[in-house]
């Protein structure tokens, strides 16, 4: 059976003042030195090479590799070489922004965990690729720091009133990934099959891994991401 999709025309949408602002520091920036334009498109096609597998490879090998495990929650700047992630030099020809430290949170049967960046967008692009769009709108920076488990609930995730709920907020300095707990019915499977099913969503912490769920299905939007 073939389906036919009708488009409508493209439509420039209007510059936003973010892109404006953007647009107008590179070039200041290009102007005095500190970047040339090649290094900025060098940066711009490293960073949208990149995709959240390199950070659910971690959490399955995690599983599987309990000394791992224990290196990576102790140090994961140092730890993320082993899976070629070198956070002083991230993409291979010059850091594209000031020394940054990773860290790994462990999700328990009594704390849960889950990332927001409240000041603007900062996420951990060497090893979850680029964020999600909801990640950056101000309705999800705000609301989550005030009502984690709504904001949560509007993800399709209830978690029981005895998990408390730890929002780490990231910043210039510091990277978050939460490490989810491995669902039962994995016992046995190997690295590959176990990764697979560690989402995006998952490593954020807005989402668990499910053992009848695969990671290449499309993510879960918020529900109420046009509150305010």
């Amino acid at each position: 059976m073939s389906t036919t999709h009708s488009h409508a025309p493209l439509e420039e949408s209007p510059t936003s003042e973010f892109e404006i602002l953007e647009l107008a520091l590179r070039e200041l920036a290009i102007e005095k030195g500190l970047f040339s334009a090649e290094d900025h498109r060098r940066f711009a096609e490293w960073a949208e090479s990149r995709t959240y597998t390199v950070g659910s490879r971690m959490v399955a090998r995690s599983w599987l590799d309990p000394a791992f495990k224990e290196r990576l929650l102790s140090n994961g700047t140092e730890t993320s070489k082993e899976v070629g992630v070198d956070w002083l030099q991230p993409t291979g020809h010059g850091t594209p922004s000031d020394y940054t430290y990773f860290y790994v949170l462990e999700n328990t049967p009594k704390v849960h965990n889950v990332i927001v960046c409240t000041l603007c967008s900062c996420y951990p692009r060497p090893v979850l690729g680029m964020s999600p769009d909801w990640y950056r709108t101000p309705n999800y920076r705000r609301r989550l720091v005030r009502w984690p488990r709504q904001v949560l609930a509007e993800f399709g995730l209830h978690l029981p009133s005895d998990v408390e709920v730890r929002v780490h907020d990231s910043n210039q300095k510091s990277r978050f990934m939460v490490m989810p707990m491995r669902p039962e019915g994995t016992e046995g499977w190997n690295e590959d099959q176990l990764a697979a099913i560690v989402t995006r969503d998952c490593l954020i912490g807005v989402a668990l891994p499910r053992a009848d769920v695969a990671a290449g299905q499309v993510p879960t939007q918020p529900k109420g991401r046009n509150k305010r």
